[in-house]
């Protein structure tokens, strides 16, 4: 799938896209329970950058903790952002946050932020080439040594394991509010459409893309998530 593929996908799903991944929350929960600590020396001013904000849930979880913090949302769903922006009102944070529909390259490329997530995101750049930049332009905006939490769907695909996890992976998707048609769209584009790579390659365009030891973190089925500093 191309950019305007996978928006149109997620502006379709977006009205419902809470309701319809409630029952993976726990997933989210522990990923959200770890950043707290991966960012526990930002400052009480921080400015954080949040690429691919989608409904807004890592915003929410830290709005709720650090009232003091900032919040650019860049989101390239109108869908998905407004969303966002409706969550944000109703927790009384929405003062707190820049709302950006768009991607990444039309946010200025100043080192202004103190540091960034990226949840679920670069795993849909199947061009290794352009995922490195996408990680660099992340950098871009960050100031020298500011953290990135980041994650995407990772596994060796050809592996026997994969299918171990693919197989789990997909009962877990199937409890959900997902119909089954749905779960063979997602098994189709994983294979086809989605970047799954192992581990170690995710970690290493995370490097190349200008930041320092990209660190495992996290693990939840076929999540996996790193922590990184900008060079």
């Amino acid at each position: 799938m191309d950019q305007d593929q996978i928006k149109a996908l997620f502006d379709q799903q977006a009205a419902g896209y809470d309701t319809q991944w409630a029952k993976t929350a726990p997933i989210r929960e522990c990923l959200h329970f770890l950043l707290d600590s991966l960012f526990a020396d930002l400052p009480d001013d921080a400015r954080i950058l949040c690429v691919g904000a989608g409904t807004g849930a890592e915003i929410a979880h830290l709005a709720a903790r650090h009232p003091g913090w900032h919040f650019v949302a860049v989101e390239p769903s109108g869908a998905m952002l407004e969303a966002c922006r409706q969550k944000a009102e109703r927790a009384g944070f929405a003062d707190s946050c820049t709302f950006l529909e768009g991607y990444l390259e039309s946010l200025p490329a100043d080192p202004i932020h103190d540091a960034a997530t990226c949840f679920l995101v670069s795993q849909f750049l199947v061009d290794e080439a352009e995922r490195v930049r996408f990680f660099a332009e992340i950098a871009r905006r960050l100031k020298p040594g500011a953290p990135l939490a980041s994650s995407d769907l990772a596994s060796d695909v050809a592996s026997p394991e994969y299918e171990v996890l693919l197989r789990a992976w997909m009962t877990m998707m199937a409890t959900s509010e997902v119909s089954p048609e749905m779960i063979e769209r997602m098994r189709h584009a994983y294979a086809y459409d989605v970047g799954v790579l192992p581990p170690a390659r995710i970690a290493s365009m995370i490097a190349a893309g200008g930041f320092e030891l990209p660190v495992p973190f996290f693990q939840a089925g076929l999540i996996h998530a790193w922590c990184s500093r900008r060079a």
